[in-house]
């Protein structure tokens, strides 16, 4: 664990330095979130702190990072820059969802022609699996967006279960990538906690959504059967999925887009309502989250009984969670 925690020890350190100075190019370009009936802030908020999460996370690479292991997985690095570079555009100007759709689609493809693609049946229907886990977990994270220190917050929990696991399997690659993305969110925290000073914009949520479901994908499990590992990365990943299946349930029954559509119908925004605070909602996705990435430790030595029952049960919650939700309580 040694390499793991200098490399996110020093994400940190970049990312707590890095930040404030995105902040002021951000207030200097005008790159600014301003308030609008459906969000939360009141007041204009400078984005591009997903440049210093970026900013950070390569700096650790090149500094404490081997650079031979990093030179195998170029791939990812191109993926996740492309997609953090269509963010910022978004950040500056406007993109529509269908163009960034396209380039998150180029960004998966080019994960796919560097040899990182989901391994499960072979051929096409593997490429088509991978182009969709990529895309969604993306999409996800730009979506959980939504609240000061949410997707930060869920990503950092996310990364560290993920270098938890990659060292557990000793994965050098997966866990330094993992590792320093956790370091780089968690710094970047010290700003983003409500209230936020600034906000990472998709600069920073294309990025770490387009990582964290990269990363997954690198993820080997040799103790155990694929049969039952591959539902690990799902877990830790399992808040930011409920969440979108949740939004696009919601927009779908009032007859909206949900690539297009905006509003407040997330899992944070009703746990806001609910608890009447916004740090209580956001601390509860923290212990959902958590609690899941727990699940998917144990799932490592599990047998194919015991992941069957946990892949239902879970499955279950999500269900009953879903329909508490969304039609017990009309929805939003």
């Amino acid at each position: 664990m040694t390499p793991f925690i200098l490399m996110a020890a020093s994400a940190l350190i970049f990312a707590i330095g890095g930040t404030p100075v995105a902040r002021w190019a951000a207030l200097r370009l005008g790159v600014i979130d301003q308030p609008a009936e459906r969000k939360i802030h009141a007041s204009p908020v400078p984005l591009l702190g997903g440049a210093a999460i970026y900013g950070a996370f390569i700096l650790a690479l090149l500094f404490f990072g081997d650079l031979f292991y990093v030179s195998e997985v170029v791939s990812i690095f191109i993926g996740a820059t492309l997609c953090s570079l269509v963010g910022a555009l978004d950040d500056r100007r406007g993109l529509g969802s269908y163009t960034k759709l396209a380039i998150q689609l180029l960004a998966a493809g080019v994960l796919v022609f560097g040899g990182v693609q989901i391994r499960l049946f072979g051929h096409w229907l593997d490429i088509a699996i991978t182009l969709l886990w990529v895309v969604g977990i993306t999409n996800a994270f730009n979506l959980l967006d939504n609240m000061d220190g949410l997707s930060g917050g869920i990503a950092m929990i996310a990364a560290i279960f993920f270098t938890l696991l990659a060292a557990m399997s000793d994965q050098y690659l997966v866990g330094i990538l993992a590792a320093s993305l956790a370091g780089a969110c968690a710094g970047f925290l010290v700003y983003n906690w409500n209230p936020a000073h600034i906000f990472m914009g998709d600069t920073g949520s294309l990025f770490i959504g387009f990582l964290l479901a990269a990363v997954a994908i690198k993820l080997r499990f040799p103790s155990n059967s694929v049969t039952v590992t591959w539902m690990i990365p799902v877990l830790v990943l399992g808040l930011p999925i409920f969440d979108t299946t949740l939004v696009f349930i919601s927009r779908l029954r009032k007859g909206l887009n949900p690539l297009t559509a905006a509003g407040k119908d997330h899992v944070s925004h009703r746990l806001a309502r609910l608890t009447g605070s916004r740090r209580e909602a956001v601390l509860i996705c923290y212990l959902i989250a958590g609690a899941i990435g727990l699940g998917a430790i144990f799932l490592t030595q599990a047998t194919l009984s015991e992941a069957v029952v946990i892949a239902l049960g879970l499955s279950l919650v999500g269900i009953s969670g879903i329909w508490w939700l969304e039609f017990r309580r009309g929805g939003i």
